[in-house]
Parts: structure tokens; C-alpha cells; sequence
């Protein structure tokens, strides 16, 4: 069977930092003292200290228009059609800038898989990267859309099959998301907490059967019963509408307590020299750490990730697998897991090329 190997990931955030911004912005809009004092308190605990996007945040005071460009004026937010010109070209140039610090072959590049849940144009930006690459006509595309957080690990599952199949085959894999451009005028608390999450950013990956990086091991699913409301992620009238319960970390926690071995198996935790966890917030992180047993400097990589960059929900995982090969990963069985709609938890086992 033809051994798969992800050779490299470039990665790309857009120019504007809005973290503090946003802070700022945050304490502003909530209407009570209770509110602010318990906002700041989680932004406090929120552990990022960057978040990245395509809006740039607009001068001061923003009690009617939130950014430079005037997109979002309170009162009168954009609506989804607006949102998807927006990231029509603005995906396209940050997909570019990722590919461009991956630096592929690009006359080798047999398959292109896009993932992304922000963002939906036809023809769509793996036709617009087809064209500005200047890959071939025949290229075989794929889109891994709407499926949140744990997409990167779906793209990567279907590279892993396309090289399995094809061992000549040099896969491109994109993922994108543009989350700043789903904010949405709701400033009670909930909302606020959860915007103060996402940013924006794009990675490239190559993955083929040439022995370079980190090679693929066997993949698995799992849905945690009873939580398919818990993340949601819906199209409506003013853009995508994301309802995130706080009850998501205590039950990934007590999933992995009772399953975590099953994802280990035949090893331990103490057996995985390498974590890459979806750094989708600390309580997440905390929740896997403390469902799994594992040492505090376990999830370093991860916890990095999302004090630089925040959650970028799809690319998330991309950036944490950069950031381990980066580093110089010494060889040693790792292990990946990322979370999201469903409640899904998907994995992959990948070992470090020695």
C-alpha cells in the first residue's frame, strides 16, 4: 500500500491585528456592567493575544461605522450577497499569498482540494486558484465545504485516498476562512464571546507519496451523542449565523474520559510524542487535556496557534501541523483531532519523517 506524506503547509493571514480592537469595540456595546465585567474577564482567559482579518478596524469613535472600508455601519449590516462579493476577492488573494509561501511545483500539481465553510461563489475560488496558478485545465477539483472546524481533516483524508489511489499524484490542499465577515449586529454577551474567538487566515499543504514531512496514518470519526445542536453554522439573510453553546468543552471532555482510548489505541497518551489539536478556544484545549490525562506541554503547539492567530476554524489544524514540522519534530507516533457541527470529533494518526 502506497505510504502518504504531508510534505510542507504555507500559511497566510490577512494584514489587519483587530484582537484588541475588538476588546476595545466589545466593552463598548454590551449594555451593562455585569456584561462588560464578565467579557473582560473571558477575554482575559481567552489566551489569544492576535487575531487576523480582512476588516480593517475603522478610527474612533465606532458608534456608527465599525470599519475603514464602511462595511459594517451599525444599523445596517451588509447582507449575505454583499458578504460573498467581499469574499470573492478577498479569499482569492489570501489563498494566493499561502500558496506562494508553500511554493509547489506547480506542473506537478495533479489534484486541487478547497476547504472552507465561510465563503461560496461558482465558479469558485478552486477555479479562480486553477487559473491564477496557471494549472492545468484538467486538474481534478474537489470542494470540502460547510463542514467547520474539523475540515482540514477531511481534505486531508481525501488527499490521503487520491495519493493511495494514484501514487504519481501531487495534491494541493487549501483551506480558507474569512470569518470576520460573518459578524453580526447581536451584542449580547454570548454573541460577544464567541466573535471574540475567530479570525481569518488561509494554509496550503502538499501532500504526496514522496518521503517529506509527516506521513499519514490511519484517520477516524466519532459523533458524540446528544450535541448536534450544540454547534450550528446556518445561511441567512445577513450572512452565516453561528450558535456556539458553552456546554461544548464539558463534553468533549467526558466523551474522551470514556472513548479517548479507542482514538489512542494500542497506545497511551503517554505513548504520542506530538499533539495537533483544533485550537478552537483554551476551554477546548483544556477539555482535551484534561479528558485525556495529558501533561500541560502537550498541547504547546496548539496553544500557540491560538495565541497568535485565534481560531480559523478550518486552517486551524493546518497552522498547529506547520508549527510541529517547523519546530523540527523528532520522529515519534502523533496524533491530530479536531472538533466541530455535529458534535464531530475527527483524528488522524501521522509520525514525523525521520
Amino acid at each position: 500500500m502506497t505510504r502518504v506524506f504531508l510534505n510542507r503547509v504555507g500559511t497566510a493571514v490577512p494584514a489587519h491585528d483587530i484582537h484588541a480592537e475588538f476588546i476595545d469595540f466589545g466593552r463598548g456595546v454590551l449594555a451593562d456592567a455585569h456584561s462588560r465585567a464578565l467579557f473582560d474577564r473571558m477575554a482575559d482567559m481567552a489566551d489569544i493575544t492576535h487575531r487576523y482579518a480582512v476588516i480593517e478596524p475603522g478610527p474612533k469613535p465606532r458608534d456608527r461605522v465599525l470599519d475603514a472600508q464602511n462595511f459594517f455601519v451599525r444599523g445596517a449590516f451588509p447582507g449575505t450577497e454583499a458578504r460573498m462579493r467581499r469574499f470573492e476577492y478577498e479569499a482569492r488573494a489570501l489563498a494566493l499569498q499561502a500558496v506562494e509561501a508553500l511554493a509547489p511545483d506547480r506542473a506537478r500539481i495533479s489534484h486541487l482540494i478547497l476547504a472552507c465553510c465561510t465563503g461560496f461563489t461558482a465558479p469558485g475560488l478552486d477555479f479562480q486558484l486553477m487559473q491564477a496558478l496557471e494549472l492545468r485545465p484538467s486538474i481534478e477539483r474537489q470542494i470540502v465545504g460547510f463542514m467547520g472546524c474539523f475540515a482540514a481533516v477531511n481534505a486531508l483524508r481525501l488527499a490521503r485516498h487520491i495519493v493511495r489511489s494514484e501514487p504519481r499524484a501531487q495534491v494541493l490542499v487549501v483551506n480558507i476562512e474569512l470569518c470576520s465577515l460573518h459578524l453580526q449586529e447581536a451584542w449580547e454577551l454570548e454573541k460577544m464571546l464567541s466573535f471574540l474567538l475567530f479570525g481569518d487566515g488561509c494554509s496550503a499543504a502538499l501532500v504526496s507519496a514522496e518521503p517529506a514531512g509527516l506521513e499519514l496514518g490511519a484517520f477516524r470519526t466519532a459523533v458524540i451523542p446528544r450535541t448536534e445542536e450544540m454547534i450550528t453554522w446556518h445561511i441567512g439573510d445577513t450572512g452565516f449565523l453561528m450558535h456556539l453553546s458553552g456546554q461544548v468543552p464539558g463534553r468533549i471532555r467526558r466523551f474522551l474520559r470514556t472513548e479517548g482510548a479507542a482514538f489512542l489505541a494500542p497506545h497511551t497518551p503517554g505513548d504520542i510524542a506530538h499533539w495537533a489539536v483544533h485550537a478552537g478556544g483554551r476551554s477546548i484545549l483544556d477539555a482535551v487535556q484534561n479528558g485525556l490525562h495529558l501533561l500541560p506541554e502537550a498541547l504547546a503547539h496548539s496553544r500557540a496557534i491560538l495565541r497568535d492567530y485565534g481560531n480559523i476554524s478550518s486552517a486551524t489544524l493546518m497552522f498547529v501541523l506547520d508549527l510541529i514540522m517547523r519546530a523540527g519534530a523528532p520522529p515519534g507516533e502523533g496524533l491530530a483531532m479536531a472538533f466541530g457541527p455535529g458534535l464531530t470529533v475527527e483524528s488522524f494518526r501521522f509520525r514525523p519523517v525521520g
